[in-house]
């Protein structure tokens, strides 16, 4: 018969040959239910376009599947705090982008959230010029002569934004700060009602991402002034930069990507990135996002973060010499 003692510890060492296997096979489960991404703004714009390509790819390694969440309200606030409360368990992630992790920084002295302490960037996707787009009978050929204009005239033009605080009403008021003149803001629900009021000749210009303003400057229904990028964008080659134009050293990409909330374990982030960075790559998403007018980025981890921190430098005290407060 043999010893109760030596029984024992013969299972008990059993019981230990087996824990390792199992912690193994815990660690590869991940995730071993759907992972959710938010976006702060409503479906059909920028936010939601980029995070439903990279979330239908995604989905295809990630089998429990990859579902976009829209949770809107405040602009961006309440999508993005709600992401930064969530349980870091790789479960939750969230689209960011420039409006929601780096001006709406600069705009509100008590963010709820900490652009770079609350998130760890999981990579950026895609970035977007914005274009100056102003209504067919505006008598300015150029930027130049607008600002011209503007500063003999100050607030006789109006420019359109898709809301107060929206990176369509910054990066404007921006350029119009640095520029020295005054223009008259009138800030709308959305994109779509601004581009009613600007093709009626209701309102001047208007400063909107160059995929969406694309269709209305091919359709000669609007005339492209100037983009945001640092150069200029193959689909309208013959539109100078801002800085080519002369009126302002100014310049701005709305970069787009997932970011996870802070002290997100090492293992599931790990994974994130290296699946992240293969979507990003490959050549159909690619496609997709420069049909859209984008630019395709492959920046993770620590790549996003310095993009990140970046922009912070370059835009927070902007916005505080131009004293931006959302309405």
């Amino acid at each position: 018969m043999a010893h109760p003692r030596r029984t024992h510890l013969k299972l008990l060492g059993s019981l230990l040959a087996g824990a390792l296997p199992l912690r193994v096979l815990a660690q590869d489960a991940y995730p071993n239910r759907a992972i959710r991404v938010i976006v702060p703004q409503p479906p059909g714009g920028g936010f939601d376009f980029v995070a439903r390509v990279l979330a239908d790819k995604l989905g295809q390694v990630f089998k429990p599947g990859v579902v976009v969440e829209n949770r809107t309200g405040s602009g961006t606030l309440v999508g993005t705090d709600l992401a930064a409360k969530a349980p870091a368990d790789g479960y939750t992630l969230l689209m960011g982008s420039v409006s929601n992790l780096v001006l709406n920084a600069g705009l509100y002295k008590n963010l709820s959230y900490d652009p770079v302490k609350d998130f760890e960037p999981i990579g950026l996707a895609v970035s977007y010029s914005y274009t100056l787009v102003a209504r067919k009978d505006l008598p300015f050929g150029n930027l130049a002569e607008l600002v011209a204009y503007a500063k003999a005239n100050p607030n006789k033009v109006s420019y359109a934004s898709a809301g107060n605080g929206s990176g369509q009403h910054i990066l404007a008021a921006a350029l119009w700060h640095l520029a020295g003149v005054q223009l008259t803001h009138v800030p709308y629900r959305g994109a779509q009602p601004a581009y009613t009021d600007l093709i009626g000749g209701r309102v001047d210009v208007f400063f909107d991402l160059a995929s969406t303003a694309r269709t209305h400057v091919d359709s000669g229904s609007l005339k492209a002034l100037a983009v945001s990028s640092a150069t200029r964008l193959p689909m309208h080659p013959s539109v100078p930069t801002i800085r080519e134009t002369g009126v302002a050293p100014l310049e701005l990409e709305s970069w787009f990507g997932y970011f996870a909330p802070a002290r997100t374990p090492a293992a599931e982030l790990n994974r994130l990135r290296t699946e992240l960075r293969k979507v990003i790559t490959s050549p159909d998403v690619m496609e997709r996002f420069e049909k859209a007018g984008g630019k395709p980025l492959a920046l993770i981890g620590d790549d996003a973060k310095a993009v990140l921190r970046r922009d912070l430098d370059r835009w927070l005290p902007l916005i505080k010499a131009a004293g931006f407060q959302p309405e």
